[in-house]
C-alpha cells in the first residue's frame, strides 16, 4: 500500500503547476514595477520544483541558511533568512519526512504542543497582531525546527547537513576573527559586532559560535567529523566566541561541554578536559560581571539586567494569570518597552503563570527524553538542549536563530538516531532470513 504522504505527490504536482501558470501571469504584470521581487519569485518556483522531485532539498538547504540574521520583506513579514528558509523547508518535512516519527520525536512535539495550547489563553486575553504572529513563530522555531532536522537525519543526510551548518559557522567566524583583529590594531579590545557579511549582534555571533563548538566538541561518530579536522575548527569557533565577549554564550558552552562529558562513562580524559575548560569559562565571566559591580557603573550590563529582572517581575504581577501577550514590548501601549532577558521571565510575563507551567513542562519533559534515548544520539541533544537553556537565563530566549538552529540539531539526532534503528532492524531480519533459508 502506498503510503500516505506519497499520495500527496500528485496533488502538490498540480497545486505547482497552477502556482507556475499563476507566477507567468504575475512576471507580465509585475516585471516593470518590481523587478527583484519576480526574480525572487522565479527562484522560488525553481527551488520548489527541484524539492518536489528530492524533498529533502529543502531540509537541507535550511542547515546553513539557518544561521543567517539578515532580514527580508517589508511590514509584518519582514522576517530574517532563516525564518523564511525554516518556514519553505517544513512543508516538505511534514509532508515527506520518513514515517513512522521516532516515539521521542512524537513526544517532544507533543510536549510543544502542551506548550503552545497553554499560550492560547494570552492570545484570547491580549487581542493584538503581533501576539498571534509570535504564537505561530514560536511553533516553528520549536516544532517546525525539529520536523526540519529530523527529516535531514531519517532520510540518511545527517553526516552532509551537519557539514553544511559548521560550514556556514565557520564562513561567520572567519569574519568576526579578522574584524577583532582590525579592531584591536587599533587600540579597540571591547566586545566585536560583526559587520560582514551582514551586520550582527555580539551576543548573536557569541551564542551561534557557542552552539557550534558543543556540535564540534561532541562530534558523534554518526556526524563523520574527523579529529584531524575537529580540534582546528573547535579552536577558529571558540576564537570567534572570545572575541564576541558575549558572556552568556560562554556559559552556555560550558554547559554544552559538561553535559558531553559527564555522560561519556569511562572517558576520564575527557571529563577532566571538560572540567579544566569549563570552570576557567566561569571563572572568566563571573570576573568580568565582578569588574562591573566594582565600576558602580549603573548603566553597564550587569546593573541593566538586574534592572530588566526586577520590572519583568513587576510587569508579571500586573497580569499573573495569562500575562501581557507575546513579544508585547513592541506594542505602544506596552508596560515596558524591552525584551526580558531571562527565559523564565520572559514567559512568565508574557503569558502568566499558564505559560510558565506549560514551558516548564516543556522542558523537564524534552530533559527527561533525551536523557532516555541511546547516548550515541541522545548526548549531543541534551548537550544542545541544555546548553540553550543556561545561556537564556542571562539573555534573551525567544529570538528566531538562538531556538532555532539548536532544535534544527536535536531534530537531526532524533532523526538518525531512528534511522540507525531501522537499520539495525532490517539487518537483523536479513540475518534471520538467512538462518531459516539455510
Amino acid at each position: 500500500m502506498t503510503p500516505w504522504h506519497e499520495r500527496l505527490r500528485l496533488p502538490a504536482l498540480i497545486a505547482l503547476t497552477v502556482s507556475a501558470v499563476a507566477l507567468a501571469l504575475l512576471v507580465g504584470y509585475a516585471l516593470p514595477q518590481q523587478p527583484l521581487l519576480v526574480v525572487g519569485g522565479v527562484v522560488l518556483m525553481c527551488v520548489a520544483t527541484f524539492a518536489l522531485a528530492q524533498p529533502v532539498l529543502l531540509p537541507l538547504l535550511a542547515m546553513p541558511l539557518i544561521v543567517v540574521v539578515a532580514r527580508f520583506g517589508a511590514g509584518p513579514v519582514d522576517m530574517t533568512i532563516s525564518d523564511w528558509m525554516l518556514g519553505l523547508a517544513f512543508w516538505p518535512a511534514l509532508l515527506f519526512a520518513p514515517r513512522p516519527l521516532s516515539d521521542p520525536m512524537r513526544k517532544l512535539l507533543w510536549l510543544n504542543a502542551i506548550y503552545q495550547s497553554a499560550t492560547l489563553f494570552t492570545l484570547v486575553a491580549n487581542p493584538y497582531f503581533a501576539n498571534t504572529v509570535e504564537w505561530g513563530h514560536a511553533w516553528l522555531l520549536v516544532s517546525g525546527a525539529l520536523l526540519v532536522g529530523w527529516h535531514v537525519g531519517a532520510s540518511g543526510h545527517a553526516r552532509l547537513g551537519v557539514r553544511l551548518f559548521l560550514a556556514a559557522c565557520l564562513a561567520l567566524a572567519l569574519p568576526t576573527i579578522g574584524q577583532a583583529i582590525l579592531q584591536y590594531a587599533r587600540g579597540d579590545f571591547g566586545a566585536v559586532y560583526p559587520q560582514w557579511p551582514w551586520p550582527m549582534h555580539k551576543n548573536f555571533i557569541g551564542n551561534l559560535m557557542a552552539i557550534a563548538a558543543v556540535l564540534v566538541y561532541a562530534r558523534p561518530r554518526w556526524a563523520g567529523l574527523s579529529r584531524r579536522w575537529a580540534l582546528p575548527l573547535l579552536l577558529v569557533l571558540l576564537s570567534a566566541l572570545a572575541v564576541s565577549q558575549a558572556r552568556q554564550a560562554i556559559v552556555g558552552l560550558a554547559v554544552g561541554i559538561l553535559v558531553v562529558s559527564l555522560r561519556r562513562h569511562g572517558e576520564r580524559r575527557r571529563a577532566t578536559f571538560a572540567l579544566a575548560t569549563a570552570i576557567p569559562m566561569v571563572y572568566i565571566v563571573l570576573t568580568m560581571a565582578r569588574d562591573q559591580i566594582a565600576s558602580g557603573n549603573i548603566h553597564n550590563s550587569w546593573f541593566q539586567r538586574l534592572d530588566w529582572y526586577a520590572d519583568s517581575i513587576r510587569i508579571w504581577r500586573e497580569a499573573p494569570l495569562v500575562g501581557h501577550g507575546l513579544r508585547y514590548w513592541t506594542q505602544a501601549e506596552a508596560p515596558a518597552a524591552f525584551q526580558p532577558p531571562n527565559a523564565f521571565l520572559e514567559v512568565m510575563a508574557s503569558t502568566g503563570v499558564v505559560g510558565l507551567a506549560a514551558f516548564l513542562t516543556l522542558w523537564v519533559g524534552l530533559i527527561v527524553v533525551l536523557l532516555r534515548m541511546n547516548a550515541d544520539y541522545g548526548t549531543l541533544a541534551l548537550a544542545l538542549a541544555l546548553s540553550r537553556l543556561g545561556q537564556a537565563q542571562f539573555d534573551l530566549f525567544w529570538v528566531s536563530i538562538g531556538v532555532s538552529a539548536p532544535f534544527l540539531l536535536i531534530g537531526v539526532c532524533l532523526g538518525v538516531a531512528s534511522e540507525a534503528a531501522e537499520r539495525r532492524q532490517s539487518r537483523a531480519g536479513h540475518e534471520s532470513g538467512a538462518l531459516v533459508s539455510g
